[in-house]
């Protein structure tokens, strides 16, 4: 009898979908108040995640989904940075 391993789900903020952890990235706000894309999963701070897709990113950008959601300025950046590793992903 295998035991199956519980796989962590997060909550893409900008679809709304629950995905596994793996399959989204997250943005992070630290202590001091900026805000970066954080590779690893695991930069402390307040976390948020979003699908690796353009849409969900476009999205997110035009809401300004992180910005409330982090209580921080999002630098355009951020956004930049978030759709050059989605094209990334798809090559």
């Amino acid at each position: 009898m295998a035991i199956r391993k519980k796989i962590p789900m997060r909550k893409c903020l900008a679809t709304g979908e629950m995905k596994p952890k793996k399959e989204m990235i997250r943005i992070v706000r630290s202590k001091e108040g900026e805000v970066s894309v954080d590779l690893t999963g695991k930069k402390s701070g307040r976390g948020a995640y979003i699908s690796l897709e353009r849409e969900a990113i476009l999205a997110a950008k035009k809401k300004n989904i992180f910005a409330s959601q982090l209580s921080a300025e999002v630098n355009e950046s951020i956004y930049d940075e978030l759709l050059s590793l989605v094209d990334k992903e798809s090559k």
